[in-house]
């Protein structure tokens, strides 16, 4: 689902750390404006656009363009030549969009951004499992934490400011329609709840920050691992506590935040081998060895929780759609989002008309009736 955040694509622009455990990432940093030799080490930093109360410099335009096409091409989504002028025209919107919505800031909506940025960040970092991960990560991306946790904060800011300013009334019959419209959306499909233990065969010392791509150990070590995990599977089906277990022998990086533990239905993004090994079991059953690309598991069903569809409760129905913290999302911010995302084009036009926005430079001027960029939307964090 768009949140309203994707419509404000520039706290989103250079990052794709959500996408850890999807897709591998460049293992190059992204290059400054600088060393790509951009335009303004020749002729001077030119403004581009201004306002009454800002400008925007090449060099700004430039850096988040480069980072951009950088972060795409790592996402084997590269951004054709005839479209760079379109994409840059979409930037510059996006950064003037940021520094109007910045001049109606309140210290509450500064505040909020602030939280919503630590939130995010301990999220992704939960995600991506440890400190070293994360860091190595942010050197890809070439982005520092700073750099990040502000651009982050400026987006949750603008998000604040946004729900402030523009006014969204839902009624009960919107909510009925909604929910009576979308049935698959409140179908929750069976689940499993279960932990594991996990003996990894990759290579802890390669730097890959995506797991999936990291090299495997040698074939030695791959036996070492396999004996560990009968000798941990016989303590386990003798009737040793697992999650004890999990604590002492997994190598799970998530296993700190969950003690190895995941709750998801077949359509969720898990490796097949798991996901049917997790299927296969009955309540409190422990599994055998499950062999994936990641290592060796040895698994313990919880329960399994039938598929049932969500009862309407008004606004407040939850959807099967699930938010990175492991929250159901609700009609209410479904159509909250889709309300304000409507109104958000007429509200920023006004702005630029009080601010007397002037796109200065005239290749960007004329890149507005250029052929349409590419959608690269901002990544969002896996289902995981």
């Amino acid at each position: 689902m768009k949140r309203l955040t994707r419509f404000l694509l520039l706290a989103a622009l250079p990052l794709s750390l959500g996408r850890a455990a999807e897709q591998p990432a460049s293992t190059e940093p992204a290059k400054s404006a600088k060393a790509a030799g951009n335009t303004s080490d020749l002729f001077g930093d030119s403004v581009v656009a201004k306002g009454k109360t800002f400008e925007i410099k090449r060099s700004q335009l430039d850096d988040e363009v480069i980072r951009l096409k950088s972060n795409a091409a790592a996402q084997g989504r590269a951004v054709p030549p005839e479209q760079s002028a379109m994409l840059e025209r979409q930037v510059l919107d996006q950064l003037i969009q940021i520094q109007l919505l910045m001049s109606k800031a309140t210290e509450a909506d500064k505040t909020s951004g602030k939280e919503l940025a630590e939130k995010k960040l301990q999220e992704v970092k939960t995600q991506l499992g440890s400190d070293e991960v994360f860091d190595r990560k942010l050197k890809a991306e070439g982005i520092t934490r700073a750099q990040l946790l502000a651009k982050w904060t400026e987006g949750g800011t603008a998000e604040a400011i946004v729900k402030r300013e523009l006014k969204v009334n839902l009624t009960d019959d919107e909510a009925k329609k909604y929910y009576e419209d979308n049935p698959s959306k409140f179908e929750q499909p069976e689940m499993v709840r279960v932990s594991h233990i996990l003996f990894s065969t990759k290579d802890p010392n390669d730097a890959n920050p995506d797991p999936s791509q990291k090299k495997d150990i040698p074939e030695d070590q791959k036996k070492a691992k396999r004996k560990q995990a009968e000798d941990v599977l016989k303590q386990a089906k003798a009737g040793e506590d697992f999650t004890k277990l999990v604590k002492e022998f997994s190598e799970d990086p998530g296993k700190a935040q969950n003690n190895g533990e995941y709750k998801f239905s077949r359509d969720d993004p898990f490796v097949p081998e798991f996901k049917a090994a997790a299927f296969s079991l009955t309540t409190n059953q422990i599994s055998d060895i499950v062999t994936t690309l990641f290592g060796y598991h040895i698994l313990k069903l919880w329960e399994k929780i039938p598929a049932k569809k969500e009862s309407l409760a008004g606004a407040d129905t939850k959807t099967i759609y699930r938010k990175p913290d492991g929250s159901n999302i609700t009609i209410r911010e479904i159509l909250s989002d889709d309300s304000l995302r409507k109104q958000f084009p007429e509200y920023i036009q006004n702005l630029k008309k009080e601010a007397n926005v002037e796109i200065l430079d005239e290749k960007l001027k004329a890149a507005d009736e250029a052929p349409a960029a590419p959608n690269i939307p901002p990544p969002r964090p896996s289902a995981k």
